[in-house]
Order: C-alpha cells, then structure tokens, then sequence
C-alpha cells in the first residue's frame, strides 16, 4: 500500500500589523518602541515597512544633522519632536560658545595636572639606597610547613611607650659635624664658616631688631608735641601702604624652592646675616638642614646632619653669636651647633621630652626651655653639664609655647593647655606660680603665642578654635585686653604642622601665617585684622607652608612644607 506524504505547508508570509490584529502577545515579548530611530513616516499607509535601504538613509541624514547642529531646512522626514531636539541642540553650543566654556574647561584641565615637586636640594633617593628585590614570599601554609609557635611581648601599660620613645636619642657628649648627603669624612665647606661668620652684617642686623624700637620710643617721649600733632591713624596709613609695596617686591622662582630636609618641617629659622640668604629647618626624625641659597656646596648648597632623634621642635640662631645654632627636639635633648668647633654640644638634656625655648637675655646665654608636661626650665649655658638652674610646673598636661619679652626680658609667655599666662622670671616657685597677667578666650588648644617683636606691647596667639587673636600687653595687668580676633583655618590635621602666626620682626603690627586655602597662598595680615598681602605663584607654590619666618632685617621670608622642602620669596 502506497503512503502519501503529506504536502508540504506553504512557508509562512511577511506578517503586517493588519494580520496580526487579533493576536495577543505577552507584555514581555512586545518590544518597546525606540524613539528618535524610527519615525511615523517609516511605515506605509497600508501598514507595510518601508525599504529597509530608506530607512537607513534617514538615520545616516539625521545623525548628519544631529552632529553639525544645524537646524535641518527641510522638514520631510524628521518628526517635530526631533526638530524642537536639533534646534535645543544648536541654541546650546551656541550659548556655551558665547561664556567660552570650551576654552575654560580646556584650562582647568591645563591647571589640574599635578606640578612636579622642585628637584633642587636633597636628592629623593640616591642609587645606593634602591632597596633589593626579593622573591615574593610565600606563606608557611602553601609551603606545607609546620608554623613556628612564637610567644608574644608582654602589653604595655599606662605611657611606657611613650617613655622609651623619648629615650631613643643620640649618646651623651657632643657629636661631630659630619654632613650625612656627602662623601664620608667630607669636611664643612670653609665658605660656610665664612659666611656664618659674618660678624658685622649680623650683628648689626640682631642690633636693630633688639633695639630699634626702644631708640624710637625714647624720640617719641622728646618729640611727644610733633607725634601728637599728626593723627595716628594717618602715621600708621602711610607706614603699613609702604610695607605693602615692599612686599609686592617679594617673588619665588625655581632656584628659590629646594628640598632641605627629608622628612616634615617642624621647625625653621633665618641666619641674622645681611649679605647672604643662609636658612636651617629641623625634620621629623632629627635632621637638621642648612641651605644657602646660591652655594656650591652639598646638594645645590644644602648640608643634612643628625644631631637628635626625634622631631626638632624649635630651632634659634644665636644673636651674639652667628656660628652657632640651637636646637631642641622631642628626644629630651638641647644641643648647639657650633660652626667654629664643628661639633653639636650638649646644652640641656632631660629624660622626657622637649617642646620650646626661647632666649632669656640679651646675651643669648640664658634660656627659657619648656617640655611636654607642663614644666618650665631656666638654663643657664654658662654653668658646666646640662642641668638646669632651676624647674618650675606650670601647667598639669602640657606647655606648647614660650616667648620672652623684647625689652623686659624677666618677663615671659607661655602658652598652655587651657590657656596664655605671661609670668615673671624673678617669682616662679616650684609649683602653683602666679601669672603677671592672663590672656583670655581660647576654647581649645593653643598653638603658639609670641610678644611683638620690637615693644612687646602686643602679644598675637594661634588656636585651633580657627582664630588668631592680639592681646594688648603695654601695661601687665590681671588681664590682658583683647584688641582684635581674625577668623583663619588651623584645622592641619595629622599630617602637617600646626600653623603659627609669625610677627615680622622688622614691622611692628604686621605678622604673617600660612594658609589651608586653594590655591595655596600665604597671608599677611596688620594687626587690626586687615589683610595686607597674598603670597601666591601658580608654578612654584603648590603645597601648604605650615612653617613660616621672616628674615630679621632683609626684605625675605621663607616656608616650609611636609615634604622637608623650603620655599623662598625674596626681593
């Protein structure tokens, strides 16, 4: 028997809307309908497509149309919806080429690009110091061997760590100057010793800045009819308009910024010479850096010695003395670097550890020395070893600062944990010692506070409560006036050091202070509040100068930052 096939179904037809009318599809197999690619006119008005080669023309036409941004002339095609965009479209670049919104982004992202620190100075890294590279280690585990038992130290308790760290210091004894970024037993270059000891110039820099002021107050008293006939505020106008224009003088450029130590800058000071710019900066790991700026000498004039081992906190070149450097560090130890002996010999040394000093007489050989928890020390380095005269507590939790006065120099400020007391020398006790005279109204922590430079009739402190405040301390009394309070950003945090309002010591009422703002400036201010000056360059300041100093008798400051780099602005 005979078995048909059966006859083969005719394929299926291009289906059109109209045959599918009545069909019903799921939600989820409909396809959404793509707005701007097809449009109204793409279908027949008998429901069939259009050619596929058509449609194709009109989206290559309309993604012409869409890129140039002109407004297409004739309307046959395009939907009103894909007019109205085009027209959005050309009004919008239009509008943006008016502000130069182009050229402006193209700028920012010119600025944006991160500057290359200055190569000047401390070299980063030298080849010798390139570590090794090993294997990468592989666990014990992966190994399949057996781990050690190992017991572990004993927990510390209370502020034994703190203890040991500040015992870690150089040996006793005074230490040789030898430069760690030269040859080993590479001598100090003789031109530095010539120019620390530039006898003339510096004193006669120290001598003004100790008693110009003084001579001026003695010709106000004679000439006290010719002051009172002109007006204080216009005399004061015309001084401050002059000491702006001089610090419009002032610029940085490349050969001005190099590194000097190599970790954070605690600590930085000018040499009292006029002839030549000579600075040292003191590190967080008890380096002390000497730049000159223009030496031969070292890398690109800078010469790095170890005399501590901790944070230098405070460094002073003697005024009487310009071959000699003190320093302090948080190691407890005080030590003076002398250029005519090249050694760094001991001045104070105390087990825990050291904050702040300050010169007690005119001489420089008497010192004001405060720790870390709250004692004051009177030091004289006359007298042989390195005790103290005499140990004064003054505050339970720490003493941050210590400024003596220019003039009446029993007098001295010390800033505290709770606040600024200004004390008399000749009437400390051991414990519990009544202050002169109180400056009030910090809330928190206090930085820093010194006494004008040339009366000391003013005494400007730093607080992190993000204000700088000016105390009036002509006459010592209970408490001290507050004269003016200047809103400013001190909030550093961990990384940087604490910012310090800085008299000049050339300027009376005017001081000077770093600055957390964008981008990175360095403000002066009058001691009314009003600013005076903004230090700035594009190219060459890019960091935060927490440190600041001016020269004491040329027209110069300097900054430091946390990379151990010393930025100067100069005439």
């Amino acid at each position: 028997m005979e078995t048909r096939r059966p006859k083969q179904q005719p394929a299926d037809k291009e289906m059109t809307p109209v045959q599918i009318e009545g069909v019903r599809k799921s939600s989820r197999e409909t396809l959404a309908p793509r707005r701007l690619r097809y449009s109204p006119a793409a279908v027949t008005p008998r429901g069939r497509k259009r050619n596929i080669k058509d449609i194709q023309h009109k989206e290559e036409d309309s993604s012409v149309a869409e890129d140039s941004g002109m407004k297409a002339t004739n309307g046959e095609g395009l939907s009103a919806y894909e007019l109205e965009r085009l027209e959005n479209i050309r009004q919008n670049q239009a509008f943006l080429s008016a502000i130069n919104l182009f050229q402006a982004s193209m700028e920012l992202k010119q600025s944006s690009v991160k500057q290359q620190p200055s190569q000047r100075g401390l070299r980063s890294r030298s080849p010798a110091e390139i570590k090794e590279v090993l294997p990468p280690r592989k666990s014990l585990r992966l190994q399949k061997k057996q781990a050690e038992l190992l017991t572990l130290p004993p927990e510390p308790r209370g502020t034994s760590v703190v203890k040991e760290a500040f015992q870690l210091k150089k040996p006793a004894g005074p230490l040789s100057m030898e430069p760690v970024n030269m040859a080993e037993g590479s001598k100090l270059p003789p031109q530095l010793l010539k120019l620390c000891s530039d006898v003339g110039s510096s004193q006669q820099c120290a001598t003004l800045t100790n008693y110009n002021y003084l001579i001026c107050n003695i010709i106000c008293q004679v000439h006290i009819f010719s002051y009172q006939v002109l007006p204080q505020e216009r005399r004061e106008e015309l001084n401050v308009s002059e000491y702006t224009s001089l610090l419009k003088k002032m610029n940085i450029s490349k050969v001005k910024v190099a590194k000097v130590v190599k970790d954070r800058i605690f600590s930085a000071a000018f040499h009292p010479s006029s002839t030549n710019l000579l600075m040292a900066a003191g590190d967080k790991w008890g380096k002390v850096g000497l730049w000159s700026l223009g030496g031969d000498w070292g890398d690109d004039g800078v010469l790095l010695f170890e005399p501590h081992t901790r944070p230098v906190s405070c460094l002073a070149f003697s005024r009487v003395h310009p071959t000699q450097l003190l320093s302090l560090s948080y190691d407890g130890s005080m030590r003076c670097m002398d250029m005519e002996k090249t050694v760094f010999d001991e001045v104070y040394d105390i087990k825990d550890g050291l904050k702040t000093f300050d010169f007690l007489s005119h001489d420089c050989s008497t010192l004001v020395v405060g720790s870390w928890h709250g004692d004051v020390a009177i030091v004289d380095r006359r007298t042989p070893g390195t005790s103290h005269e005499s140990l004064h507590s003054l505050d339970p939790k720490v003493l941050r600062c210590v400024s003596v006065h220019p003039l009446q120099q029993q007098y001295f400020a010390a800033a505290m944990s709770e606040g600024v007391n200004i004390y008399d020398s000749r009437s400390l006790k051991r414990h519990q010692s009544q202050p002169v005279c109180q400056l009030r109204g910090h809330s928190l922590s206090i930085s820093s506070c010194y006494f004008s430079p040339c009366t000391g009739n003013r005494v400007i402190t730093s607080c992190l409560d993000n204000h700088i405040r000016i105390y009036d301390t002509t006459a010592l009394t209970s408490e001290a006036p507050l004269l003016t309070s200047i809103r400013h950003n001190m909030q550093t945090g961990r990384w940087l050091s604490k910012l310090s309002a800085m008299w000049d010591p050339k300027q009376e009422n005017c001081f000077i202070v770093g600055s957390l703002s964008r981008p990175r400036i360095v403000n002066v201010f009058h001691e009314s509040g009003r600013p005076l000056h903004v230090f700035k360059d594009d190219e060459h300041l890019s960091t935060v100068l927490s440190v600041t100093a001016f020269h004491p008798c040329r027209n110069a400051f300097l900054g430091g930052n946390a990379s151990g780099r010393l930025h100067i602005f100069s005439d």
